[in-house]
């Protein structure tokens, strides 16, 4: 087996089992909830096909909805984010030229792009999903607020967990 897809498949369990056991119960003054989960999709390889970034998606998302009985939102968030996953790196890091099999990080990025990257992809995510959730203008500007909230939230998590875990500059 691939090292790169013995890689992956351990990232998708661990951050499953984070964003499950304990990120999925945490509701932080009412607005924050952070969704770590989608780090799986911002990590595949840059080169990968659009229709396996799109399963892939739709895998996790519909297993973080299974878990948290969601109905889909998740799924649903998550592919809408993948799907325009390509569009962001060629549209803001077209002089980045990524190898085979390489993925967007720090040490191919640099700091402010690579957050630059993560925090517009949260976003999408994070407005996709929490309009499906509340699937109405009603409540607009608390779900606004909760999309700004939750995705700098989870934008700073998940630079955490890169940082720590994350390939290092050669």
């Amino acid at each position: 087996m691939n090292n790169i897809y013995l890689k992956n498949i351990i990232r998708f369990i661990l951050l499953v089992l984070l964003q499950v056991l304990v990120l999925n119960n945490m509701n932080l003054m009412g607005y924050m909830n952070p969704y770590v989960y989608i780090l799986f999709i911002l990590l595949l390889p840059a080169d990968i096909s659009g229709v396996l970034l799109l399963l892939l998606a739709f895998l996790t998302g519909i297993t973080i909805d299974f878990f948290g009985n969601t109905l889909g939102l998740n799924a649903a968030a998550t592919v809408l984010m993948a799907f325009t996953r390509p569009k962001v790196l060629n549209l803001f890091f077209k002089n980045i030229e990524f190898g085979q099999n390489e993925e967007p990080g720090i040490a191919k990025m640099g700091f402010g792009k690579f957050l630059r990257y993560v925090f517009i992809l949260v976003l999408i995510h994070h407005t996709a999903l929490f309009f499906l959730e509340v699937f109405s203008f009603q409540e607009f500007r608390d779900t606004v607020y909760r999309i700004i909230i939750s995705s700098v939230f989870s934008t700073f998590i998940i630079m955490i967990l890169v940082l720590l875990f994350g390939k290092r500059k050669q």
